[in-house]
C-alpha cells in the first residue's frame, strides 16, 4: 500500500470516526433532554413574550411568542401546549412548545386574567374579569365547553382545588372569595375577605385555602369544606400572589410594596421569614420538589430564585418586561 492510499484510508476512516462521536453526542443530547430539569414558563406582560428558565441552572434557555400581552398561563399535561390569557385581545392563547410558536385561539371574553387547569389536566379555566365568569376550556379540543358566572365583581385569579372539587375565585373589586362546585358548574358559597383578593393557593389535602388580600395587606385562610375562616395572618404591604410549599408546611406570600416575601409555618399560621426579592413581586411557583421558589418581579424585569430550604435569595435571572407571574413543569 502506496503512502497516498494509507493517507486516504486513514482519513476515511477519521471521517467515519467523527460521524461516529457526533451521533453518540446527539444521542447524549436527546437523553439529557429526557431528564432535564423542570422549566419555569415566565408571562412577560409589557414585551409580549414568554420566558423559559431550565430550573437546573437558572437560565433562561429561550424565548417564546405570547400574544399582545400574556398573564396567567398554565402547561398542558402532555407538555405540548402551553396556554396563556391574552387580556387586550380577550382570548386563551396556545403556544406550541415543540415548535416554539403560536398555536390556536380560544375565545373568553373582556380581559381574561388567572388561569389554573384540573388535576387531571383536562380542564383549563380562567377568570374573565369583565364578564364575571369562568370560562372552561376542554384540552382535548382546545375549544371553550361551557362558562360559569360568579357573584364578585372583577375576578381575578381562579384556581382548582387539589382534589378538583372546588374552584376559588378572587373577586378583585368584590373583597370576596367565590366558591365554585366545579362538578356541579355553579357557585355555591362566597366568602367575605380583605380589600382586594388577589393569588389563591391551597393546602395539598384540599383542606385549607390561603386568600392574599393586596389592599388589606392580609392573607385570609379558609375551611374548604365549612367556608369559614380559619384565622387571618397579618403580611407585607400589597400581598398578592401565593404559593404553597408541596409539602403543605409552608405559605409563601408575595409583598408587592414591600419587594420581599413572607414565609408563613401553616403548623402555627405565623411568618417565620422574610425574604427581599425584586420590585413589585408578584405571582410565584415552586419546583416540584419544593427546594425553589421563583418570584417574578414586574418592576425589576427579573425573576428572584429563592432557595427554600434556608429561605436565602440565590439569583435575578433578567428576563422580559413586566413579568406578571410563573409556571413550572
Amino acid at each position: 500500500m502506496t503512502l497516498l492510499s494509507v493517507r486516504r484510508l486513514s482519513a476515511r476512516l477519521s471521517a467515519r470516526l467523527s460521524a461516529y462521536i457526533a451521533a453518540l453526542l446527539a444521542s447524549a443530547s436527546v437523553a439529557a433532554l429526557a431528564v432535564a430539569a423542570p422549566m419555569a414558563y415566565v408571562p412577560n406582560e409589557g414585551s409580549g413574550t414568554i420566558s423559559v428558565i431550565d430550573t437546573a441552572t437558572d437560565q433562561v434557555v429561550a424565548e417564546l411568542p405570547g400574544g399582545t400581552k400574556p398573564r396567567g398561563l398554565v402547561v398542558g399535561s402532555d407538555s405540548r401546549w402551553l396556554y396563556v390569557s391574552d387580556q387586550p385581545n380577550n382570548r386563551l392563547q396556545l403556544v406550541d412548545l415543540k415548535a416554539g410558536k403560536l398555536g390556536a385561539v380560544v375565545a373568553l371574553g373582556e380581559s381574561p386574567e388567572g388561569v389554573s387547569m384540573s388535576p387531571d389536566g383536562r380542564w383549563v379555566i380562567a377568570a374573565v374579569e369583565g364578564k364575571n365568569e369562568i370560562a372552561v376550556t376542554d384540552t382535548r379540543t382546545n375549544a371553550l365547553a361551557f362558562s360559569i358566572p360568579v357573584h364578585g365583581k372583577n375576578p381575578e385569579h381562579a384556581v382548582f382545588s387539589p382534589n378538583g372539587r372546588l374552584v376559588f375565585v378572587s373577586a378583585e373589586e368584590g373583597d370576596a372569595v367565590d366558591i365554585l362546585d366545579f362538578t356541579a358548574r355553579k357557585q355555591v358559597a362566597q366568602v367575605a375577605v380583605g380589600a382586594r383578593p388577589r393569588g389563591i393557593g391551597f393546602l395539598p389535602d384540599s383542606s385549607r385555602a390561603y386568600v392574599a388580600t393586596e389592599n388589606a395587606n392580609e392573607v385570609f385562610v379558609i375551611d374548604t369544606t365549612s367556608f369559614a375562616i380559619v384565622t387571618r395572618i397579618k403580611a407585607g404591604l400589597r400581598a398578592n400572589g401565593i404559593a404553597v410549599h408541596p409539602s403543605g408546611k409552608f405559605v409563601y406570600v408575595s409583598n408587592g410594596g414591600d419587594a420581599n416575601v413572607s414565609v408563613i409555618d401553616t403548623a402555627s399560621n405565623k411568618i417565620v421569614a422574610t425574604v427581599p426579592v425584586g420590585q413589585r413581586p408578584w405571582n410565584m411557583a415552586l419546583t416540584p420538589d419544593g427546594k425553589k421558589l421563583y418570584v417574578a418581579c414586574g418592576r425589576s424585569n427579573s425573576v428572584t430564585v429563592i432557595d427554600t430550604t434556608n429561605n436565602s435569595r440565590l439569583r435575578d435571572v433578567a428576563v422580559g418586561k413586566l413579568p406578571w407571574g410563573v409556571v413550572i413543569r
